[in-house]
């Protein structure tokens, strides 16, 4: 018995566009929607306190997927200061026939490539069908990986306003992603002057238990969509009350973190979002609607991702077989 190490070189190597992982999402959140997945919410040990995670992230998916994965992924505030990224970890794919493990691969390109994609998947079904302008408010990887699935959906999409609070970072990523897509990406000097008039607006901030929220109901044009993926710590209770559709990515993941002390005032979401892809409920009903989507990120997302870069590995012959 042998298994496949991905590496993140190896991962990134495959070429797996954004588009291919927008629709392996769109798929596990079908199936997730019709029943056909397992997952239990994150998992979660602090082994230095307050800013310190490691999370368990289990899911199997059936269908034509049909794999099982987990990702053990950790995260410390402290890791800049030792030059190390924040966020960290592994995905390990098993036979969901044998159980036996057949590949282990970095989980961070993973993590930020179907956050975005989970995004990209929620504007398809609660965005606008056509968005020429949008904003991000925070510019690190989230910030990157959801204009990149942005530019790959809205296939007219002009203009991207750019704010985070550190100036370096912000300039950092207006230099970056203007060689990364074909959009004209602008740094604003504040975060009303990047949300007003914008089509489709990511907040991918810090998610603190008592956010101190900044973005209210009337920045919201009639007809944009929010798209929070930072526990909606930049959403004011007018606007997370005052949209016309609120979901999330999973009702349960939610509740778990709600009793942990967020979401304190977010009003129970209208529906989950595999609940709208399986057609169980409606998603955007007219043009004038404001909606709002939570997602978390889910095992779901990152085991059709994992499913779809094994295949790929094992096509092209990427990656390290080890002996179990």
């Amino acid at each position: 018995m042998t298994l496949r190490y991905l590496s993140r070189a190896d991962v990134q190597s495959l070429g797996v566009g954004m588009a291919q992982i927008i629709a392996a999402v769109e798929e596990g959140f079908r199936l997730k929607g019709l029943g056909q997945t397992q997952m239990p919410p994150k998992i979660a040990i602090h082994p230095r306190g307050a800013g310190t995670f490691l999370h368990a992230m289990p899911a199997f998916v059936g269908g034509d997927v049909d794999a099982a994965a987990v990702k053990w992924v950790g995260g410390a505030d402290d890791n800049k200061q030792r030059g190390l990224p924040t966020i960290s970890g592994l995905i390990v794919l098993n036979d969901p026939d044998t159980m036996v493990p057949v590949c282990v691969m970095d989980a961070m390109w993973v993590t930020a490539m179907r956050t975005g994609a989970a995004n990209a998947v929620a504007m398809k079904y609660l965005g606008p069908a056509q968005a020429t302008e949008v904003a991000v408010l925070g510019c690190g990887v989230q910030g990157r990986s959801n204009l990149l699935a942005m530019s790959t959906l809205y296939p007219d999409l002009q203009r991207c306003r750019a704010w985070d609070p550190d100036g370096e970072a912000l300039r950092a990523y207006v230099a970056e992603m203007s060689e990364c897509v074909p959009v004209a990406v602008e740094a604003v000097s504040s975060p009303e002057e990047a949300v007003r008039g914008a089509d489709v607006i990511v907040t991918a901030g810090p998610s603190p238990r008592e956010p101190k929220p900044y973005i209210p109901l009337e920045w919201l044009k009639p007809g944009a969509m929010a798209a929070p993926v930072d526990y909606n710590g930049a959403w004011c209770e007018s606007a997370l009350r005052g949209v016309d559709k609120l979901i999330t990515d999973d009702y349960a993941q939610m509740e778990y973190y709600r009793s942990q002390g967020w979401f304190a005032n977010t009003p129970r979401p209208y529906a989950d979002l595999g609940e709208i892809v399986a057609g169980l409920k409606p998603g955007r009903e007219h043009p004038e609607e404001r909606t709002m989507s939570i997602c978390m990120g889910i095992a779901v997302d990152d085991c059709v991702t994992a499913a779809l870069l094994y295949k790929a590995a094992c096509e092209r012959g990427v990656g390290v077989e080890l002996p179990l």
